[in-house]
């Protein structure tokens, strides 16, 4: 997801968990899409309000590809004044215009328009890139975006949930930071075995698009 369109989301978190209805449309229009995975689904609809549903999937969406915060406009079709204030805000931060008349009669508009150039959720990294292990700069902008479902990423890379627990504990008002001594004791006790192509299995396991990583490793 680009970096706009998570601002605007984090931007509009309270309201948006607050108005949404999600469990008729707006959940099943975004596993039809791909977007969101059956596990993924469950995880959101065992919430116990409907104000837990929506942070549950606002938690979810920013790890979701590329495509996601477009599909989520897309979804918002019986919440037209939302995306309204969605769509004017991204044209707002970026300074664009008004949407043209072929985006318009997509229900796209402004910089929502932009996830339109990615037509697939296979991974963009090279193969010398995925070969390598990541800088520390890399790592860190990783630690950024992992979000909510960075535990089962660093299990997945070998940690113990002992070593999970300690990271969360040690930082338990810096996600980021947590995330990130994690990523670097995996990359220590790994060595050259610690590379990018690791990680990138390691997310893709956690169900997260592999856009996550290349705005990691590319941006």
């Amino acid at each position: 997801m680009e970096p706009e369109h998570r601002a605007v989301l984090r931007k509009f978190r309270v309201q948006l968990s607050d108005q949404l209805l999600i469990s008729d449309t707006i959940v099943p229009f975004l596993y039809q899409e791909g977007v969101l995975t059956e596990a993924q689904v469950e995880q959101v609809e065992g919430q116990l309000t409907n104000r837990q549903k929506n942070l549950k999937l606002l938690d979810l969406l920013p790890n979701r590809g590329p495509r996601a915060f477009c599909a989520f406009l897309e979804a918002l079709r019986d919440f037209g004044w939302i995306r309204d204030r969605l769509l004017l805000e991204l044209q707002n931060s970026a300074g664009t215009g008004p949407p043209g008349p072929n985006l318009a009669g997509n229900g796209l508009s402004g910089g929502a328009a932009v996830t339109a150039r990615y037509h697939g959720d296979a991974s963009r990294i090279p193969d010398s890139v995925l070969q390598r292990v990541p800088s520390d700069r890399e790592l860190s902008r990783l630690a950024q975006r992992l979000g909510a479902e960075w535990e089962p990423v660093l299990l997945d890379l070998g940690l113990s949930a002992e070593a999970v627990y300690r990271c969360r504990s040690d930082h338990s008002l810096n996600t980021g930071a947590a995330v990130l001594d994690g990523l670097v004791l995996w990359r220590r006790a790994g060595g050259r075995r610690a590379t990018v192509g690791r990680l990138l299995r390691s997310l893709e396991a956690a169900d997260l698009h592999p856009s996550v990583l290349e705005e990691a490793v590319l941006g």
